[in-house]
Order: C-alpha cells, then structure tokens, then sequence
C-alpha cells in the first residue's frame, strides 16, 4: 500500500488528502494533517471519496448512438464522429450554432484547453460552465465594485475577525471546514450575524440572527446600510480616499425608507439596528455569502450592495476583512480563472479587446472570434429555437442541475448532436449521440484552485479506469483530428502556456507547487510569493465602486392557487445532481431519498405527518416526496434538495433570469402542497 496526496474534488475548499492505493485500487483515504485547510479532518464526502472511483458504473468505454441505442465502440470511431459531426454543423450553420459546457468538476489544465479549443477550433466564444449557476452575479458585481470577482481575503484569517457576516451560505453543511474557521474565531469572542431565511445550524450559535422573506436581499442590505449613515458609523477616510460614487450612492440611499425592513421583509428593524451597529463598530469584520445570494433574478444586485456594505465601513483592502464568496465546486474558481465563460479568455481578459486578442492569436497563431458567446443558460434556451445546433459537454448535466427541468430536457434533445465526456451515464449523457468515458481525479494530473483563490495540485494515484481518458488527452485528440494541432506532453506543460498568458497566473508552475500548499493568485512571477489577500492599498480597479442598488421583487411570488414559497439548495450528504455522492455507500445510506422541509404549523394545517408523503406542484411540474417537519423554515415556506433524480426539485423552478449575470432564479418560486392519500 502508497499514499498519495491530491486535492478533494468535492466542494470548493481545497481540502488536500492522501489517496491510499493498494494493488492499483483507491481503498481509502486519510486527511493531511499539515494541510491549512485540512487540518487532519475531513467532511463526511471527503472521508468517503474514494469509493466511487472503482464504481461498477464508472465509463469504461465509448458509447455511439445507432437505431436509438448507445453501443460501446472504440475511441477511433468516437472521436471520429464527434469531428465529422461538430466540423459539418459548423460549416453548414456557422459556429455561432455550437454551443460547449465546461465543468468546475476538472482541472484547470483541461478547461483551459477546452475554452482555447473552442475558440480556436470551432471559432465561437460560446462556451460556458455551471458558474453561471452560482457565481456569475459574483463575478459581475465583485468585478464592478472592486475589479475583481474572487474572495477578497483567504480561509484562515476568518478566524481573526472581530465579527462574521453569514448570509445566504449553509456554511456549515456546504463548507464545512470554513465553518471551523468560523467556530475558531467564536472561541476568540468575536461576534457572528447570522441572515438566511431558514434557521441553518449557524443561526443556533449567532449573537444576531435575522430571517429575511425570500428574495428581500436588497432591502435589509439597504436598510443596514441607512443604519450605518444615520448613526454615523462608516468609515469616512476610507470612502474618500478609496471609493467613488459616494455622494449618488449616499443621495440614493436618503430616499430607502426604513420601514421596509419589516413591511417587505420581514425583519424587525431593532434586529438590524443591533447587527448594523455590531458589523460597522470594529475594525475586523468579514462577509461569508453564497448561492441564498446570487441565485436571484436580482443576484447582480444583491453582490453589489454586498460590495457597498463592506467598502461603506472600510471592511476591505486589510487582513481578517473582506468580502467571501463561498464558491460551490471544487475548480469553479479555477474554470472562470482559465476563461471557461462567453466573455473572457484566460485571468478574465476581455474577448472584446483587440490587444487582447492580438496577444492569444500570437500564442495560438490563429484569429479569434471577436462576439462575446451565449451563455450557459441561452446556450440552452438557443437548442429550443435550432439557434445552437450541436453541444460539446465536460462533466456537466444541465438536464439535472438547470431549471425547469422539462423545458431543458427538450431543449437538449431537440440538438442535431451531443457529445458528453463523463465519469458515470449521467442524465445528460443518456442522451448523447457519443459518449466519452472520462478519467476520475485519481487519474490524472492537473491542479484545482480552491474558493480562496489557492492553486494547488492534484495527482494521479492510479491508471486510467478501464479506456478511460484525462479530459485534456480526449480534447487534444479532437483538436488534432479538426486540424488544430495539440500536442502537449503533460499537464505541467499546458500550465507554462497558462502562465504565459495569464498574468494572474504568470508565476504558478506545478514545479513551484510540488513542495508547498499552493499558491494564491495574483502571483504574476516566479518569485512571488502569491497573495493571501487582494486589494491592500488600492483595489484592483483603482477605486471602489458605490453602485446605486434598488429592491427588484422575485420573478414568481406565491398567490392563491400556490401559496407556498420554494427554495431549493444542497445537503450535507450529497453534491449537485448526485451523479457521484450518490454512488457512495455511506452517504446514499445517511439520506437516501428526497424530501421537503416544512414547517409543523403548515403540516398541521395540511394533515400531513413527518416521514409521510406529499406532493409539490409548481406551474411547471410535480414531484413527490417525504415531508421533513421542521421549524428551520417558516410558515408558508419549504425546502427541497436538487440531488435526486427521481425527484428532481427543478422540475419546480422557473427559467427566469438575472438580466445582467443571467443566473437563474432557483431560491424562489411559487408552489402548492397537496398530501398524498
């Protein structure tokens, strides 16, 4: 038996653990103890992320749909058509018709590859990833307000900050290892201000809890913010000498009317008055926030009044500051940093900018397209109207984890071709016209980079599986068969040309990251020591950005016919569709099978007992599933997971959009209760 030490491929913190190999199998795991992340512990994912390695329904081989069917076939014959198929929609329609979704599930190395294969190779910018379903408002709002969308400041100094703003983060069942920073910083007396709609464990632990209607962001933001003016509490040297915008932003912010805070709501203002005045009196103070605050029609909106918050008190541009947004999978910082999204190439350059260009095109010597590309969610809305013809998918599964579940599974099938690279036969992958078999993070190298911005490395513990392929490998064999020649030797090497290019990068090597726990981007040179914390002296923009911010509604709010409201998030056991936690003995055991939470007064009302079923209904589908009663939601409002496939939550939610990020609106819809004889 060896060890070897790679990076968790679970959530985003970055968690490093040893791989134990016996006899060419993964059979078990053991956390580092030096890792600053890790700390010797592991969630209950990460103790049992081994197991679905050698699942029995891992990929071993390419599929080719023939009389309707997917039949094994060999990689010659797969990657052949997937070619001749991409090469004549593409001549026939015009590239604009291809659509391609990266994935925050592989490495750095190989959504590079893919984002510079689809602009070279297919020559469109349409290529996107599931950031687009949690952080994209981040990397628009963070980008206006401060020049960059990352987390401001690393992990561990959460638990030197004098007090902790949770909002819209389950931290400790989504981030578990940050919640223990958190719990650090309690044991130092710092204060915690807990805002969520649903009494999540942290709100138990709070000295302020506050519990906000669903999608009224904007007003307690606002109101908080008022709060601070009035009473003369923000920090008026930082404002001027670091922000602009303040005097619109402060004539705008006269106009709030206070009483909001509770009429719209629904917080009692003497409890906002109390966190205000908490969060703005010291000089350590950081925000947590997560998908409770991006994934809104008013997202955009909701992270720049964020951004406000902190630049209006100076809680930024400092160690144990800041602004966090806790990002979902374990690379999604790592695939917008390559410039797996429809408007920037690599470290966030602007497609638009000729010298930008000018610089890639040199490197690849070929043009690149100028048009900013469709996003994730109109890339499928465009299959609907035959505007995308064809996709190209990496370890994604839109059918699953995009909204409204039936219009997207029609959208997809309603596409001349599909081809899928995957670990398992995902829902997406069931309808692909080839499928790829994908090589697991135990089988290959790359490097992920965490929520914090740490770049670290992951290393192969075993061979491929089966005729498996590493991501990178299959998209350069594509390449080369659409006369776009890749030949690079090893991940290591396709990293020196993102070092090249990508100035944010322009120091990280995999050599330099063998003996260390990664690197923090920035970390433009070989000698740099990366940077733990942004922004220190100056923002990356130069000045921060007030941004005048008002109170959008959601999309679909509950009337008479569906008088309830919907939310919908993740559990501690499972992650995403549930394609691999799902396969994992320990965890499908611990939770097993979907459920809504409700609370006892509404099960009451409805008849219906803890455990028994119930059906939700929205103007879009059904599902049913057993009832959670539970006073962590409130009366009128209920909870379901979105991992399980045979109830799958997004069946209920609406495709409407942010109009800026063009996220969807997955925290709230309207739906009805109904129990089951």
């Amino acid at each position: 038996m060896h060890r070897v030490l790679t990076t968790c491929c679970f959530c985003a913190c970055g968690c490093n653990l040893y791989l134990e190999v016996e006899d060419g199998k993964v059979v078990g795991v053991i956390p580092s103890k030096q890792h600053p992340i890790a700390r010797g512990n592991l969630c209950v994912k990460g103790w049992n992320i081994f197991e679905f390695v050698h699942h029995k329904d891992r990929l071993r081989y390419p599929l080719i749909r023939k009389n309707g069917r997917l039949e094994e076939a060999n990689w010659e014959d797969a990657l052949g058509l997937i070619a001749r198929r991409l090469s004549e929609i593409k001549e026939k329609h015009g590239p604009e018709s291809l659509g391609v979704f990266s994935s925050a599930k592989c490495t750095n190395e190989e959504n590079y590859l893919l984002m510079k294969f689809t602009r070279t190779v297919l020559k469109t910018n349409n290529i996107d990833h599931c950031a687009r379903l949690c952080h994209s408002p981040s990397v628009i709002g963070l980008g206006n307000a401060f020049g960059s969308s990352a987390m401001t400041n690393s992990i561990a100094e959460l638990a030197g900050a004098e007090v902790i703003l949770v909002t819209g983060s389950n931290t400790t069942e989504q981030h578990p290892q940050i919640a223990r920073f958190i719990f650090d910083a309690l044991e130092r007396k710092a204060k915690l201000i807990v805002v969520d709609p649903r009494r999540i464990a942290l709100s138990k632990v709070a000295n302020v809890y506050l519990q906000p209607r669903l999608g009224t962001d904007i007003i307690w933001l606002n109101g908080m913010m008022k709060i601070i003016m009035e009473e003369g509490l923000h920090d008026d040297s930082f404002v001027s000498m670091r922000t602009e915008n303040f005097q619109a932003f402060t004539k705008h912010l006269e106009q709030f009317d206070l009483e909001q805070v509770e009429s719209i709501c629904g917080i009692p203002l003497e409890g906002l008055r109390q966190a205000a005045r908490m969060y703005a009196s010291v000089k350590r103070a950081v925000i947590i926030y997560s998908m409770g605050i991006t994934q809104h029609v008013s997202g955009t909106d909701n992270v720049q009044s964020i951004a406000n918050l902190a630049m209006l008190t100076g809680h930024v541009e400092q160690e144990f500051t800041g602004v966090g947004p806790l990002r979902g999978q374990n690379n999604v910082q790592g695939a917008c940093d390559m410039g797996a999204l429809p408007t920037t190439l690599s470290g966030y350059q602007n497609v638009a900018d000729a010298g930008v260009r000018k610089k890639f095109e040199r490197v690849w010597k070929c043009e690149l397209p100028v048009a900013p590309g469709m996003t994730g969610t109109d890339m499928v809305h465009g299959a609907l109207d035959k505007k995308i013809r064809a996709m190209f998918i990496m370890g994604e599964n839109p059918v699953l984890s995009h909204p409204d579940v039936k219009t997207t599974r029609n959208a997809i099938e309603r596409l001349d071709f599909l081809a899928v690279s995957d670990i398992f036969l995902t829902e997406t992958a069931e309808l692909a016209d080839v499928v790829l078999p994908a090589a697991s993070f135990a089988e290959k190298d790359g490097t992920f980079t965490s929520t914090e911005r740490r770049v670290q490395r992951v290393r192969q513990a075993i061979p491929p599986i089966g005729s498996c392929k590493a991501d990178w490998q299959i998209i350069c064999e594509l390449s080369s068969r659409m006369a776009y020649l890749m030949d690079y030797e090893s991940p290591a090497e396709i990293m020196e040309e993102i070092a090249m290019l990508t100035p944010i990068y322009g120091g990280i090597y995999h050599g330099r990251l063998e003996n260390r726990w990664g690197l923090f981007w920035p970390c433009p040179s070989r000698d740099h020591p990366g940077t733990p914390f942004l922004h220190k002296g100056s923002f990356a923009r130069g000045k921060g950005h007030f941004e005048c911010v008002d109170y959008r509604p959601p999309a679909e709010i509950p009337d008479d016919e569906y008088p309830f409201y919907l939310t919908t998030g993740r559990i501690y056991q499972h992650w995403h569709t549930g394609s691999i936690s799902r396969r994992i003995t320990m965890l499908s055991r611990d939770e097993p099978d979907a459920f809504v939470e409700m609370n006892p007064v509404d099960g009451r009302r409805l008849g219906v007992r803890d455990g028994k079923p119930v059906r939700v209904i929205s103007r879009r589908g059904e599902i049913t599933v057993g009832a959670r009663l539970t006073e962590a939601v409130p009366e009128k409002m209920v909870f379901i997971p979105f991992h399980f496939h045979e109830a799958p939550a997004n069946i209920l939610t609406h495709d409407k959009c942010d109009p800026i990020a063009r996220i969807p609106e997955f925290k709230v819809c309207a739906v009805r209760l109904e129990k089951v004889q």
